[in-house]
């Protein structure tokens, strides 16, 4: 299992704008700029966002992204889903067909596993790392 940087990029960029959005709708160029992401990488990123109906757009002068709904509507799952990344750590994608088209002897613990990855990313959302990360900028 590994979370790769499109998962790990497009978590960061939400959260981007969940920071700056009540300046405004925020461009994608703003992001990039910040967060050192290539523009061309967030725009793939943003489409599959836009798609989940996860962010909206506006065109034009002060155009940019928002968030479609509060941050504390928006799991981490959801985004990391969007973007088409995959956390299960089962080898067989629960299939349970691992080992010559039978269950392996570990299934049930990467299974599981795959079950608390899922939970827990389903819990957090992005006003929780809001709180957290202006926690921090206080503290």
């Amino acid at each position: 299992m590994k979370l790769t940087s499109k998962g790990r990029y497009a978590v960061t960029a939400m959260i981007d704008i969940a920071l700056n959005q009540d300046l405004g709708s925020i461009t994608l160029s703003e992001i990039s700029q910040r967060q050192d992401i290539s523009l061309s990488y967030l725009e793939q990123l943003f489409s599959k966002m836009k798609r989940a109906d996860l962010v909206r757009s506006a065109r034009g002068p002060g155009g940019g992204y928002r968030l479609s709904r509060p941050a504390g509507q928006i799991s981490i799952s959801e985004i990391i889903f969007a973007v088409d990344e995959k956390l299960d750590p089962r080898k067989c994608e629960g299939k349970a067909n691992c080992q010559s088209g039978k269950q392996c002897l570990s299934h049930r613990l990467w299974d599981d596993l795959s079950g608390m990855i899922e939970d827990f990313l389903s819990e957090v959302n992005l006003q929780t790392l809001l709180d957290k990360h202006n926690k921090r900028r206080r503290g």
